[in-house]
C-alpha cells in the first residue's frame, strides 16, 4: 500500500467495509469520521459502522478540520482511515465555505498527509455518474465533490473503484 490509498463508488457499493479490510492489516489505525448524526437514521447508522471496527481502533470525529487531526495524530498511527470525503464535503458546504475554500482545505488536508507518516486511506462517494440534479445546490454540490475526488485521485498511490462490492483498481 502506499501513502495514499483513494477507494470511491456509489451509495452501498462497499467503499467503507473495503476500507476496513485493507486497515484491518495494520496495528495501529485511527479512524477519522466526518459523518454527524443530524437524525435517529444517521446516528443508527453511525453505530452500526463503529461496530464494524476494531474494538483497538482510535476513532476521530472531525466533521471539518480533517487537516488539523491529520497533523496533530497523523505520526501516532500506522495508518488513518478518513471515511467520508463527501460528507466532509457536505459539511463545508452546510458552513458556507466557497468552493474555492474547499479546494484550498483539500490542498491543506493533502500537505498536512504528505507531512505524516501514517499510510491513508480516504473513502468517498462517486456523484457524478447519475443524471443532472434539478437544483442548483445539488449541482453545485456534485461539482465540488468531483473536483475533490479529482485532485485526491491525483495524489493518490492507487486508487479504487467499488462496485456491488467488488473493487477495481483504476490507478496503481
Amino acid at each position: 500500500m502506499g501513502k495514499i490509498t483513494f477507494i470511491l463508488g456509489g451509495a452501498r457499493s462497499g467503499k467503507s467495509t473495503y476500507a476496513i479490510n485493507l486497515a484491518k492489516k495494520n496495528k495501529r489505525v485511527a479512524f477519522l469520521a466526518t459523518c454527524q448524526a443530524f437524525d435517529r437514521e444517521m446516528a443508527k447508522r453511525i453505530k452500526i459502522h463503529k461496530s464494524s471496527r476494531p474494538d483497538h481502533w482510535e476513532t476521530f470525529e472531525e466533521p471539518c478540520d480533517i487537516e488539523k487531526i491529520l497533523a496533530k495524530i497523523g505520526n501516532k498511527f500506522d495508518l488513518i482511515v478518513i471515511d467520508c470525503l463527501t460528507l466532509w464535503v457536505s459539511n463545508l458546504m452546510i458552513k458556507k465555505l466557497s468552493h474555492e475554500k474547499i479546494l484550498k482545505k483539500t490542498e491543506t488536508a493533502l500537505n498536512s498527509i504528505a507531512r505524516i507518516n501514517a499510510r491513508v486511506i480516504i473513502v468517498s462517494n462517486e456523484v457524478g455518474l447519475g443524471i443532472v440534479p434539478n437544483n442548483k445546490l445539488a449541482r453545485d454540490f456534485r461539482d465540488i465533490a468531483g473536483k475533490v475526488n479529482q485532485i485526491i485521485a491525483s495524489k493518490s498511490d492507487k486508487v479504487f473503484f467499488m462496485v456491488a462490492g467488488i473493487p477495481m483498481m483504476i490507478k496503481k
